[in-house]
Parts: C-alpha cells; structure tokens; sequence
C-alpha cells in the first residue's frame, strides 16, 4: 500500500507572505491603487491569484483593469518569489523524516502553477515526488480534483494519504477527497476558523505536525 502526505505550499510548507504582499503592491501601485499591508494581503489568500487581486484591487474595479493588474503581478511575483520567502524551521527535516518513513510526498496548491513549480524546486526538489499548482485544468480547491489527481499519480488510496494545509479551503480539500487532514494553525487563517472545519488533526508545530502523521 503506498502511503502519500499531500501538502499545500503557501502557509503550510513556505512563508511566503512578504513576497505575495510585495508583488501585490507593486501591481496595485502601477495603477495608482492603495498598496495593501501583510495583515489585509493575508486575508486574501487560499483561492488563486485571480482573486487574491480581485480583492486586493479597490471593490469598484472592472474586470478589464483587474485582468491588467494581474497581468502586471505575475511577472513581477515570478522574479521576486524568494527574495523573502523561505521554509518554515522544521519543514526540511519533516520531509526527510517522511520520506524515510516509506511515504510518498506531494504538493497541491491553489498558486499559479509556475510559481508553485519554481518555488518547490528551489526549496524541496529533493524531497517531493508531485508538484500541482493551479493550471486551469482543473478546479481549484476545495473542489477534490488535484489532490485526486495527485493520489492517481502517487498510486495511493484515501485511506492512506493525509493532506495538510493551513486554511478553511484546504480542510473542506480534504474531506471533499475523503482523506485525512491536519490543519497547521502557523499559516495564514486563524485556528478557531481551522477547528470549526473538523480537520482530522490540528498541529500548533512541525513537531505536533510529524507526530499526527508517523504516529497514526
């Protein structure tokens, strides 16, 4: 049996807040929009790049001027998406523990998927054997369908994969694809919001995280 731990990236495995926000700004700024702090950015975050700047953008914005803000953001966001970004202490050394552990280890995530691709092989290349950012050929979570696509690649069954993120979507994720799920509560919603989704587990550190996992 092929045992899977299923990953989101942004908030989970990476902290990424300060390069999202920077991007953002820099979108909104070439349009002469009120920049967002790291607070307001962190509420826009888990459902995609297409509406974290719909709601970063002022409520009154047209589609037309919102596609161009994004159009700005993505290249911007492609060449600054470590200049802050790093692991969360104790990422690395967990996915070693789960790889040696017999698991197969995977990312699934709401980000576009270039930037998912990029940073994981900057961060985890060695560690992962799937990485599924947002393409569009899929729907994006909580909608099942990537991590259901992950399980087919990793040739893994519900009953032996977890999936661990870090927000709302990513619980509903999980019980949507009938696997089960630790919520990690250092990300980017808050963990009363994570505990009233039922997650499998929730985890306050890597430790409780590793613990939930090669302890069940």
């Amino acid at each position: 049996m092929t045992k899977a731990v299923i990953f989101d990236l942004d908030g989970t495995l990476l902290n990424s807040l300060g390069d999202l926000t920077a991007a953002v700004n820099h979108a909104l700024s070439a349009f002469g929009f009120p920049t967002r702090t790291e607070a307001e950015v962190r509420t826009y975050l888990g459902d995609g790049v297409r509406q974290l700047i719909a709601r970063a953008c002022p409520a009154d914005t047209d589609d037309a001027t919102r596609a161009a803000v994004l159009e700005r953001y993505l290249p911007y966001y492609a060449a600054h998406n470590a200049d802050l970004t790093r692991p969360y202490d104790g990422v690395e050394q967990l996915l070693v523990a789960l790889r040696a552990a017999g698991y197969r280890v995977a990312v699934v995530s709401n980000k576009h998927d270039a930037g998912a691709q990029a940073l994981c092989r900057r961060f985890f290349g060695d560690y992962l054997d799937l990485v599924v950012g947002a393409d569009g050929t899929r729907p994006l979570k909580p909608a099942p369908d990537g991590v259901l696509y992950a399980m087919e690649r990793l040739q893994a069954t519900p009953n032996a994969v977890w999936y661990v993120g870090d927000s709302v979507q990513d619980v509903r994720t999980a019980h949507n694809a009938g696997v089960k799920c630790v919520a990690v509560t250092w990300g980017f919603q808050d963990a009363d919001r994570l505990a009233a989704e039922n997650p499998t587990v929730m985890a306050r550190t890597v430790a409780e995280l590793e613990a939930a996992i090669l302890g069940n």
